[in-house]
């Protein structure tokens, strides 16, 4: 079996004990962002899986936006990346 040289961990283990892996992140095509797929981006940056500019690169993100998804995650949850919930956790 051949396996891809990559930059990185191929997995890391979360705070919960579960682990992450590369497959578990979305595809680097996903142009629809759901809450969970911006938690589990958010999820691989925070645990070392990605850094932020291979996120960047890998999901043509703006820097702006991936460091609002992780503000967002972590003051207020996975709750908070939900597209109808952004005026209420918006930063005044």
């Amino acid at each position: 079996m051949f396996l891809k040289k990559i930059e990185g961990p191929r997995a890391v283990k979360l705070p919960d004990g579960s682990m992450m892996t590369r497959a578990d992140l979305p595809p680097a095509e996903t142009r629809r962002w759901v809450a969970s797929r911006k938690a589990s981006v958010v999820k691989a940056v925070q645990n070392g899986l990605l850094t932020p500019d291979q996120a960047l690169e890998r999901y043509g993100l703006s820097e702006e936006e991936l460091l609002e998804w992780v503000r967002a995650a972590t003051e207020h949850g996975e709750d908070a990346l939900k597209v109808t919930r952004v005026q209420q956790y918006r930063q005044p």
